[in-house]
């Protein structure tokens, strides 16, 4: 079978591999000049099926409230006339129950643990490397009041059998080491050892060359105009160098993907929420982290990839643009040089944007859709990197015509037939 995969990001490359590995003849459209130079480029670099939980929970509103008022607060609003993102608001303030977070939740650790398991696999079966490691996410409690409530988060991981390990002061420094330098600054955490971390840039670059081995085929430079419809399908991608037709279509252009579907009628509740990060390098590794450290108090994390310290966080609503802003540098510096003041030369680190494609529940919208031959892979939020492998594998098997290993149930765009939930 042909397959056009729309977009080289993780999430595209990811399929385009497991599509050519089922024996199809697959061709990947982008207009950059390389895989994985937008949202996939600079992000936090975790590997992170014990973090995976939506946004959208209990308390969530009062916190916006306070996370607004921060100096280096973690949610940025940019006043814009935009119904998109007030229809979206909505439908995320409809979610913040805990019926409707216990839902979600299960949803998202139902991939993101599958899509762990892929990855191990597609590492053992390659030998592809991306600095990756395997030592965790510790979540970092700077107040006594953060470590306290941390019971509900508890429960959850038990629940869903996510392996955990509460900390206090010394066993986060037993595991971070750097943290010696600055153990006033916090009390204890929350080891989540099941994660990973790893340069998403790096491995979707390199898997795009074991996909173009397989045979796929990379169209880089190329636009995307629209998709035509006929006959009750789609008949084709329009595109600057012409219309290219496929068996199947397969849309996987993060934020973008609502934009290109709209016109066919598919509506999906995917918003652009941008998040910021720098890339420092490390002057002294031993003041650096070993894994990922994320700071609960402005949701950033601190992680080691190589010989670099990446630092990744913000979620700003401003839409579609990538204007860089000063202040939200200014709060990933205070970050890392905070918990690692001798890990990094933070005037040598690059500054970097990202428009997360994010659904209201914070489930990414995978599989099938009312189109016999189009299919989504979008709408995975900070999670794009923990769920790609897992998302890749999905896409294969139900293009391919097989049962995929996990349930679908709740990640199609089927629990939004009828209005945005």
């Amino acid at each position: 079978m042909k397959v056009i995969v729309l977009g080289s990001g993780v999430i595209g490359v990811s399929c385009a591999y497991q599509l050519a590995a089922a024996g199809h003849e697959v061709t990947v459209l982008e207009r950059q000049p390389a895989a994985a130079l937008e949202t996939s480029y600079g992000n936090a670099g975790e590997v992170s099926p014990g973090y995976s939980a939506p946004w959208a929970g209990p308390g969530v509103p009062i916190k916006a409230i306070k996370w607004l008022l921060m100096q280096h607060r973690p949610l940025v609003i940019r006043p814009n006339i935009d119904l998109n993102l007030v229809r979206w608001g909505i439908a995320m303030l409809r979610n913040c129950t805990s019926a409707r977070y216990e839902v979600n939740k299960g949803r998202m650790v139902r991939l993101a643990e599958y899509s762990r398991d892929c990855l191990r696999e597609l590492r053992a079966q390659t030998g592809i490397r991306y600095d990756e490691r395997m030592q965790g996410t510790l979540q970092l409690f700077r107040t006594q009041a953060q470590l306290d409530g941390t019971a509900a988060d508890i429960a959850i991981l038990q629940r869903y059998g996510v392996k955990f390990d509460l900390l206090d002061r010394e066993g986060c420094i037993r595991h971070e080491p750097a943290l010696a330098r600055v153990r006033d600054k916090f009390v204890g955490g929350l080891l989540l050892p099941g994660d990973e971390t790893g340069d998403c840039f790096k491995f979707t670059q390199n898997l795009a060359s074991l996909a173009a081995q397989r045979g796929v085929q990379f169209r880089y430079g190329t636009q995307i105009k629209s998709l035509q419809f006929a006959r009750k399908q789609i008949d084709g991608v329009v595109t600057d160098a012409g219309v290219l037709k496929a068996d199947a279509y397969l849309v996987a252009l993060g934020s973008h993907s609502p934009l290109l579907l709209r016109p066919l009628g598919l509506r999906i509740p995917v918003y652009p929420v941008k998040g910021y990060s720098i890339t420092v390098p490390i002057t002294d590794a031993s003041g650096a982290p070993e894994s990922t450290v994320m700071d609960e108090t402005h949701k950033v994390a601190v992680t080691r990839l190589g010989d670099r310290i990446r630092v990744g966080g913000t979620a700003e609503l401003a839409g579609y643009t990538l204007k860089l802003h000063d202040a939200r540098r200014a709060t990933l510096e205070h970050v890392v040089t905070d918990l690692f003041p001798k890990g990094g030369d933070v005037s040598r680190a690059e500054f970097w944007c990202g428009l997360r494609p994010m659904t209201p529940d914070g489930t990414p919208v995978v599989g099938a859709t009312r189109l016999p031959n189009l299919f989504l892979a979008t709408g995975h939020g900070t999670l794009g990197w923990t769920m790609a492998a897992g998302t890749g594998r999905v896409l294969a098997d139900v293009i391919s015509g097989r049962k995929p290993d996990i349930d679908l149930d709740g990640l199609t765009v089927e629990r939004y037939a009828n209005a945005y939930v």
